[in-house]
């Protein structure tokens, strides 16, 4: 029992540190203060991977702009439908938002 205790009393603190970083991380997609995030936020915040990919800013990274230089080149509409389809995967409760365990959980 004392064991128990001891190791409860060690992972108080990751617990805290955890639930503070998923809020904070939260903070960063959730423009409107309201504490979830909306398909357009995460879209929004999603998004800015792609325009610092874009180095030629055409809306299209090619493949030379890609990670490791290689994939088919692809269009900021087709990262942002995808960005859409991750999010409705998250979005595990279907309530058109996603809260700060969902915004952090392993894709599915």
């Amino acid at each position: 029992m004392h064991h128990l205790a001891i190791a409860m009393a060690l992972l108080m603190p990751l617990a805290v540190f955890a639930q503070d970083s998923r809020a904070d991380y939260l903070k960063l997609f959730d423009t409107n203060g309201d504490g979830k995030v909306s398909e357009a936020e995460y879209v929004a915040y999603m998004s800015q991977g792609f325009y610092r990919m874009d180095t030629n800013h055409d809306g299209i990274l090619e493949t030379s702009e890609l990670p490791g230089g290689r994939g088919k080149p692809i269009t900021l509409k087709e990262y942002q439908d995808n960005l859409r389809r991750q999010f409705h995967k998250l979005d595990r409760h279907h309530h058109a938002y996603l809260n700060a365990q969902e915004l952090t959980a392993p894709p599915s």
